[in-house]
């Protein structure tokens, strides 16, 4: 079997949050295993992947440790999307071995791995209604067959809660981007604040339908096939920039009309969608992956650094699908590098949508006995729209700086007033750098760490 968990186990303490309860103390809720350790199952189905991961914390320790984590994506045909009734079918086909592969993996040569776990943690939303809802029966059935908590768990705060352990990121400002939301996210005042965000579509789902108007795959994602034409380029062989609409709108992003502009742009007589440019005016393929790749980097760096800003912090994480791209990645490291600061970004193993993260948010849940998020099995419908800002941060942030008030405005000349954090991320690690490019490090806390030098 190969194995989908080999990274050792992330401290609690760099992350700064409050001091966790004692067991005993929710011990009406849950209790740890027989062998003193918490260990939560976490199930995520909001989009088109299915993943189960098991996590523990122990206390000894004080260590969080992904056991297993393996997942399945639905890959639709190539020039289609992925629609909800063909999700759910996979999700439902898949979610139950992938729950015994992942308690095997983590619990090898037990007849009864689920003896071990403290609770089970599933997406709620927000997502594509037929895939929870599959993710969710699943978990509702294993609650009550074992007889051990559900915790539901906001798909959004979970990518940022998994991107901090697994990168030590105290008090990052988080630029969230995946297939269904793109958000520039910073804690303040007990939530996860929307700093800013698209005002239409996601920057993946723009990717996304741009790879099927050119006939890219979507196999094993149609982001990456962009990502992977674009690479094209180098200083030898550029590619030619074909300038597009570059729309921010105060600390929001739109996308729809820059795809709408590029779709376009593919029905002219100098696209040349296969062979070789005859002439300057003709744009190819990859001219045009390269072009939207810089383009809409370049406006979710503008918004991330403008709330780092505002903020006052000096460390950025970037969380979703795709947040691995290592284009986006690097436009952030020479961002973040000017400013003194610290990136930190994962690969495809936390980045894109898993198990562990939902385990990860569930285990904070439990361990801080949240009442949003330990529910009912009443209150366990799934919810499609879920925003970041509307569910409180469990545990909170111990944070060693002072607060002060900043002022927003936003385009249409609204005002408004948010509490911001100023904290100490001197305990991060720093790496070197080397010959202008920013080498990945393994740190020993289980992500792929991009650090500057300050």
């Amino acid at each position: 079997m190969t194995s989908t968990a080999t990274d050792p186990p992330c401290p609690i303490e760099p992350l700064h949050n409050l001091p966790l309860p004692p067991p005993s103390h929710f011990s009406h809720l849950y209790k740890p295993n027989a062998e003193g350790k918490t260990v939560v199952i976490g199930i995520e189905g909001s989009a088109n992947k299915v993943g189960v991961g098991v996590l523990c914390y122990n206390p000894s320790t004080e260590t969080y440790q992904t056991l297993s984590n393996p997942r399945k994506t639905y890959v639709s045909p190539k020039g289609c999307g992925f629609l909800p009734k063909e999700t759910s079918w996979h999700h439902q086909a898949h979610v139950v071995p992938l729950i015994r592969a992942a308690l095997n993996e983590a619990y090898p040569n037990e007849s009864n791995p689920e003896r071990h776990l403290s609770a089970i943690a599933f997406t709620l939303g927000p997502g594509m209604g037929g895939p929870l809802k599959s993710c969710a029966m699943a978990a509702r059935s294993l609650s009550l067959l074992w007889k051990i908590p559900l915790i539901a768990v906001n798909h959004c705060i979970a990518h940022v809660e998994m991107g901090r352990v697994a990168t030590s990121a105290s008090d990052p400002v988080v630029l969230y981007v995946s297939g269904g939301n793109t958000q520039v996210i910073a804690y303040s005042d007990g939530r996860y604040r929307i700093f800013g965000e698209t005002i239409d579509i996601a920057v993946g789902n723009c990717l996304d339908r741009f790879a099927r108007v050119v006939g890219l795959s979507n196999d094993p994602s149609p982001g990456y096939n962009i990502e992977l034409e674009a690479r094209k380029h180098s200083k030898e062989t550029p590619l030619k920039f074909v300038e597009l609409p570059y729309v921010v709108k105060g600390m929001d992003v739109s996308f729809s009309g820059l795809l709408t502009f590029i779709e376009d742009l593919t029905r002219r007589k100098d696209f040349v969608k296969d062979g070789q440019k005859k002439n300057e005016k003709q744009f190819t393929t990859a001219d045009l992956c390269y072009s939207l790749q810089e383009t809409i980097f370049a406006m979710l760096i503008e918004i991330t650094e403008r709330t780092m800003a505002h903020c006052g912090q000096n460390s950025v994480l970037i969380v979703g699908g795709v947040g691995c791209n290592k284009r986006l990645q690097g436009m952030m490291a020479d961002m973040v590098c000017d400013r003194g600061g610290t990136l930190c970004a994962m690969d495809h193993r936390y980045c894109i949508d898993n198990g562990a993260m939902i385990a990860q948010a569930g285990m904070f849940g439990l361990q801080f006995g949240s009442e949003d998020m330990l529910v009912k099995m009443e209150d366990t419908e799934c919810r499609q729209r879920f925003r970041t800002d509307q569910l409180e941060v469990v545990g909170g942030l111990r944070l060693g700086g002072s607060i002060r008030d900043v002022w927003f405005q936003d385009y249409l000349g609204f005002c408004f007033k948010y509490p911001v954090s100023y904290s100490s991320l001197s305990s991060l690690p720093l790496v070197e750098q080397h010959h202008g490019n920013y080498s990945p490090y393994w740190l020993g806390t289980g992500a792929h760490n991009l650090q500057m030098k300050v």
